[in-house]
C-alpha cells in the first residue's frame, strides 16, 4: 500500500479542482479517494458516510456522485490505487545489478515498509473488503495477478539468470504471494509488528528461488 498523500501519484488526473480548494493538479477524484482514506483511518470503511468523504475532500455530494456511483465504488478505487502504489514501491526499490539475494531482500523490505506506512488501510483491506462480495473477489484476483506479473519480471533479471535460480513461474508467484498475504493478515489482525514478516519472507523467497544444482 501507499500513503493517502501518495494516492495523487497513482491516480491519473481528471477534472481539476479550483486552486483555492486543493493543490494545483489534484483532481476531484483524487481528493475524494484521499478523503475516503482519511475517514477509514478515523472510523473504518463500514462507519464512513459519503458526508465524511466529501468533508475531508472539501467538495460536495454532487461532485462525489459525478465521480462514483457509491461509497463502495470509491473504496474499490482507493484499494486499486493502493495496490498500484505498492507495486510501484517494490519495483522502484529493487536494483537489478545487485546479487539476486539482495534484490529479494529489497523487494520484501519495500513491501513491509509499504504495509507499515498505512496499518489502518491494511486492516480495512483484511477485515472490510470481503464484505463487498463478488467485487472483493475480483479485486483480489486483479491485485494478485498484477503482483505476480511484477514478481515474474523482477525474477527474470540478469542476476537471477546468471545464478541459474529456479525460474519464477506464475504458480510459484501465487503460492509465495498467498503465503505473504495470509501472514500479513495474521500479524496485522493480532496487532503485531509487521516488520516480523521481513526475515521469514526473505527466507521463504530465497528457498523457492534457490540456484539449481549443476547439471
Amino acid at each position: 500500500m501507499t500513503s493517502a498523500a501518495g494516492l495523487r501519484d497513482t491516480e491519473s488526473s481528471r477534472q481539476q479542482a479550483p486552486a483555492s480548494d486543493a493543490e494545483p493538479g489534484v483532481s476531484y477524484r483524487e481528493r475524494l479517494i484521499a478523503g475516503l482514506a482519511v475517514s477509514i483511518k478515523e472510523q473504518g470503511f463500514r462507519d464512513t458516510k459519503i458526508a465524511d468523504i466529501v468533508r475531508h475532500a472539501r467538495t460536495s455530494r454532487r461532485t462525489f456522485y459525478a465521480e462514483f456511483a457509491s461509497k463502495e465504488e470509491c473504496y474499490v478505487a482507493l484499494l486499486e490505487a493502493l495496490n498500484e502504489g505498492l507495486r510501484d514501491q517494490i519495483a522502484a526499490a529493487v536494483d537489478p545489478v545487485l546479487p539476486w539475494q539482495a534484490q529479494v531482500r529489497q523487494a520484501v523490505v519495500a513491501y513491509v515498509d509499504n504495509v507499515a506506512s498505512e496499518p489502518a488501510l491494511t486492516l480495512s483491506w483484511i477485515r472490510e473488503m470481503p464484505a463487498l462480495g463478488n467485487i472483493s473477489r475480483e479485486l483480489q484476483r486483479r491485485a494478485m495477478d498484477a503482483l505476480a506479473d511484477l514478481l515474474l519480471r523482477l525474477a527474470n533479471s540478469e542476476e537471477f539468470r546468471r545464478a541459474d535460480t529456479v525460474p519464477m513461474t506464475r504458480p510459484l508467484a501465487i503460492i509465495l504471494l498467498g503465503g505473504i498475504r495470509e501472514l500479513t493478515a495474521a500479524i496485522v489482525e493480532d496487532s503485531g509488528d509487521i516488520h516480523d514478516l521481513t526475515e521469514v519472507t526473505v527466507e521463504a523467497a530465497t528457498a523457492i528461488l534457490r540456484p539449481r544444482p549443476p547439471r
